[in-house]
């Protein structure tokens, strides 16, 4: 059985082979074909909402599936957009949101939002990729992690964004060796002590965020034998301290950067 690191290697090295092979997947074929059918012929947010299946599909893209269910919250973030500095997309902790929005943009671009590629075979891009860490979930779950990590690690500007990200917060946390009780700690010191300890400017760098994950790996294999990992509780909103709806919503007002 291969390791979490090399599972991961296997997969990252030729990227684009592997996300080719997801598309071609019989239901994602048929899932993204429906929302490439459908997308352009919406042009309000109620349309977006009314379809339930061009909903789901941008949700998942986006690795908000397990908010789908909170419509009025995502309504919230698709309404106000991101122009206006208090946009409650803006003041999200969590980059998901605004990804979001850069999207499907309604707030900006009104019934020609979804026209835009970006819309489009951008958030199908988005899916596949999803997808695959979902698929590699199920084999191993670190693989999961890492893979996520790796492409969100470039949001990471605030100890809050890890906060905000249970996925982002595992990581780190089986990196820095963090037990399970600092989870409970004030979310102000969390914060504080992640920028004390991370140089903030090494998630911008594909080359640092390698060696970090390749301890992520190491360390997460000791931990968690390569076994089938499952559903992960970090990637579910009513899971680990940090993405629950309740801490995402007390922390709407600390914008990125901030204390």
């Amino acid at each position: 059985m291969t390791t979490t690191y090399t599972s991961y290697k296997l997969i990252t090295a030729d990227l684009s082979t592997s996300l080719e092979r997801v598309a071609e997947q019989p239901d994602v074929k048929r899932e993204s074909a429906y929302y490439l059918d459908r997308i352009g012929s919406i042009k309000t947010i109620d349309e977006f909402f009314a379809d339930s299946r061009l909903y789901n599909y941008a949700m998942k893209a986006h690795g908000l599936e397990d908010m789908a269910y909170a419509k009025a919250f995502i309504r919230k973030v698709l309404a106000e957009g991101t122009d206006a500095d208090d946009a409650f997309a803006n003041k999200l902790s969590d980059s998901r949101y605004k990804d979001l929005v850069v999207s499907l943009n309604f707030a900006r671009h009104g019934e020609t939002a979804t026209s835009f590629d970006r819309a489009q075979k951008g958030v199908v891009e988005k899916y596949n990729r999803q997808t695959l860490e979902m698929n590699a979930g199920s084999e191993n779950s670190g693989v999961r992690l890492a893979l996520y990590f790796e492409r969100m690690a470039p949001a990471i500007t605030s100890g809050y964004s890890i906060i905000a990200d249970a996925a982002l917060s595992q990581v780190i946390r089986t990196v820095l060796q963090l037990p399970d009780a600092f989870m409970a700690t004030d979310v102000d010191r969390q914060s504080a002590y992640y920028e004390d300890v991370l140089d903030l400017a090494d998630f911008q760098d594909p080359a640092k965020v390698g060696t970090l994950l390749e301890r992520f790996t190491a360390l997460w294999e000791i931990d968690h034998p390569s076994t089938p990992g499952g559903q992960l509780s970090a990637f579910q909103t009513g899971g680990l301290i940090g993405i629950s709806t309740d801490l995402l919503i007390s922390i709407a007002n600390l914008k990125l950067g901030g204390r």
